[in-house]
């Protein structure tokens, strides 16, 4: 660890230690995709038919010789491929309206082939993570935390998906991320159902793929150009039982709106789109449980202020009440929030950030009421995190920002992106925090 003093709060310096670890884009990082021939309804299908017939019309030996190379380059780099392709030959069987009983398997097998690509998922920029309790505690030592990070991947043509990483964390400030498995590979088993005038979509993870292996991509038309910016929270019930519950932007490339991952067990994942004038915008953060029997969001809907929302259902937010407004020079553009409030002895403790000159982010706190979260308590006039030296640079420069931080002993325990390129890591006293408020 090291030492970095940003700038000075309140007449006092505030000590943030950083981690070395940098978690960065990697292009090796690739997961085998669905290629498409037809991108929309107004293509027509003879391409795809015309393909399919090319394969079929290869004598058996031709055949078996392109299979045997695809396996070659491609088998090693992912878990699964027979039934990968088999699984996307039933796709393009079904869409096309094949006899699959007059084709043989290795052919099938070849036709999933060429209607599958590898889709390197990270290799533009990893970001914005949040962290959250991993649902899995058992066996840790006295101290020790496990952990589950969850970030923004982007790949190719700026499509951005989610990702996971375990770890554990300490009360000394020591952590460490679990290795990532030598294979990723996307949810499957798409399915749909109507609920409360809300359509919502589930996802299952691969059984055979471990949770730091697992990638979610964009699924729905909504969700096509990305799946942005997941505020994580482990999120308990009146009746005691927890589920993970994130707020998310759903980009389809031209509209915005805010969408809920839902999870109780990280192997099935539902998708639930936002209903209310709230949902319009992104930023949305969830309270961890509920107060007084209603649900709370901080969200910032109208571009520039923070709102504090509650609703008597999960799924549709108004416009709420304004919380706060930008007041000082780091902020005066906009606020909005880091993630998630964190409930600690004193009160919610909200990440805030920040757009001053610029358009420079910088990392802010608050202190909401326990009882009544429309009190505000205490607010930093200067912000605990800022950009500066190599933290500047990136696809964005001048950014650091957060979608969730956690509390572990007394510490935040603060993941955070840099200039829309990286995921850095960070501690800060929580007693500090609050004494620079």
């Amino acid at each position: 660890m090291r030492a970095r003093h940003p700038a000075a709060l309140s007449a006092r310096m505030l000590n943030l230690y950083q981690s070395k670890l940098r978690l960065r884009a990697d292009p090796s990082r690739v997961v085998l995709r669905p290629f498409h021939l037809a991108w929309n309804a107004e293509v027509p299908k003879e391409r795809m038919r015309k393909l399919v017939d090319e394969v079929r019309a290869l004598d058996m030996r031709a055949a078996r010789t392109e299979l045997a190379l695809v396996y070659h380059d491609f088998e090693s780099r992912h878990l699964q491929t027979q039934n990968v392709f088999m699984k996307r030959y039933e796709e393009v069987e079904a869409d096309l309206q094949l006899d699959g009983r007059r084709i043989r398997e290795e052919k099938k097998l070849l036709i999933g082939a060429y209607f599958c690509h590898e889709y390197s998922y990270a290799a533009a920029a990893l970001m914005n993570p949040s962290v959250t309790l991993h649902p899995d505690q058992g066996e840790m030592s006295n101290g020790f935390v496990r952990i589950l990070l969850s970030m923004r991947a982007v790949g190719e043509g700026h499509i951005s998906s989610i990702v996971f990483r375990e770890g554990v964390v300490t009360g000394d400030r020591k952590f460490e991320l679990v290795p990532q498995p030598r294979c990723a590979m996307s949810v499957n088993t798409v399915s749909r159902e109507s609920q409360n005038n809300s359509n919502i979509v589930t996802v299952h993870r691969n059984p055979d793929s471990s949770l730091s292996g697992t990638v979610i991509f964009p699924v729905t038309d909504a969700q096509r150009n990305g799946l942005e910016d997941l505020r994580l929270t482990r999120f308990e019930h009146g009746d005691g039982s927890i589920e993970w519950i994130g707020t998310y932007t759903a980009y389809s490339g031209r509209e915005i709106r805010s969408e809920l991952l839902r999870t109780s067990d990280f192997c099935r994942f539902d998708f639930v789109p936002l209903e209310g004038s709230a949902a319009r915008n992104k930023g949305l953060a969830l309270f961890p449980r509920a107060l007084g029997g209603r649900y709370l969001m901080i969200g910032r809907h109208d571009g520039q202020n923070l709102f504090l929302i509650d609703s008597d259902d999960l799924g549709n937010w108004g416009e709420g009440q304004l919380l706060l407004e930008p007041r000082y020079p780091w902020e005066l553009i906009q606020i909005g929030n880091c993630g998630p409030p964190i409930e600690i002895d004193e009160g919610w403790l909200l990440l805030t950030h920040g757009v001053g000159a610029m358009r420079k982010y910088s990392i802010g706190a608050v202190l909401l009421d326990k009882t009544d979260p429309s009190r505000v308590l205490g607010r930093t006039s200067q912000p605990f995190l800022s950009p500066a030296d190599e933290d500047r640079e990136g696809y964005v420069p001048n950014v650091v920002y957060s979608c969730g931080g956690m509390r572990v002993g007394d510490d935040l325990f603060l993941p955070y992106g840099v200039a829309d390129s990286s995921v850095a890591f960070a501690f800060v006293a929580i007693k500090d925090l609050l004494e620079a408020m």
